[in-house]
């Protein structure tokens, strides 16, 4: 079920991304959301060009991405994608690089 956030949520980006990059889903928002960090770490991926990558940076309260999020990248049908996790960061949020191929 959408909460009044998601009707108020903005996308995490509307540009095409012709370049390597890191979208931000470290926010409070995320915080206990698995279902919306994966589906903008969705959006984020169907907004990076082939050939670059994207930074999945995922809140920390959501534990290491391989719980919730990897599920979801291998079911993905659009363009062809590999992801590697990087690290944990400082304040706790997890890095997953997702390659577009």
């Amino acid at each position: 079920m959408a909460s009044a956030d998601d009707h108020d949520a903005r996308p995490v980006t509307d540009e095409i991304h012709d370049n390597s990059w890191s979208v931000n889903l470290e926010t409070d928002a995320y915080a206990d959301a698995p279902d919306r960090a994966v589906r903008d770490g969705i959006s984020a991926i169907k907004h990076t060009t082939t050939g670059n990558h994207v930074n999945l940076v995922t809140h920390g309260e959501l534990g290491h991405p391989s719980s919730f999020l990897y599920d979801a990248l291998a079911e993905y049908d659009g363009r062809s994608i590999d992801w590697e996790y990087i690290d944990q960061c400082g304040c706790g949020g997890h890095v997953t690089r997702v390659h577009v191929e």
